[in-house]
């Protein structure tokens, strides 16, 4: 199963992990585990060619992909926060979609 959080602090997200893989089909077949990362890499990509914002990406081969965001200036940040609330959608609709194959939350930070 995948596991994928979005984080918030104070209202406003701030980062992003995903791991593992759903299982729902072989590797190179499985669209559970496409659509989670198409999602992912979409936001962060579009952060960059949208909004100007580089994002430093941790990525394995073991299905990780997590980000935080950086500083940015108020507009930059209205529209990552409008990118992160679509992937939270794209996910959301998945694991409607997919039950079993992929576990999504919002989560709190604290720190």
């Amino acid at each position: 199963m995948i596991s994928a959080i979005l984080y918030r602090k104070n209202g406003s997200f701030t980062g992003y992990h995903a791991s593992g893989h759903s299982g729902y089909a072989e590797a190179g077949q499985d669209i559970v585990c496409a659509g989670v990362s198409v999602l992912g890499c979409t936001c962060v990509n579009a952060m960059e060619s949208l909004l100007g914002v580089l994002v430093t990406v941790r990525a394995n081969e073991d299905g990780l992909l997590a980000f935080d965001l950086p500083a940015m200036e108020p507009d930059q940040s209205a529209g990552a926060q409008l990118l992160m609330g679509a992937l939270g959608q794209g996910l959301s609709d998945l694991q409607e979609a997919y039950p079993g194959y992929l576990k999504f939350e919002i989560k709190e930070r604290r720190k």
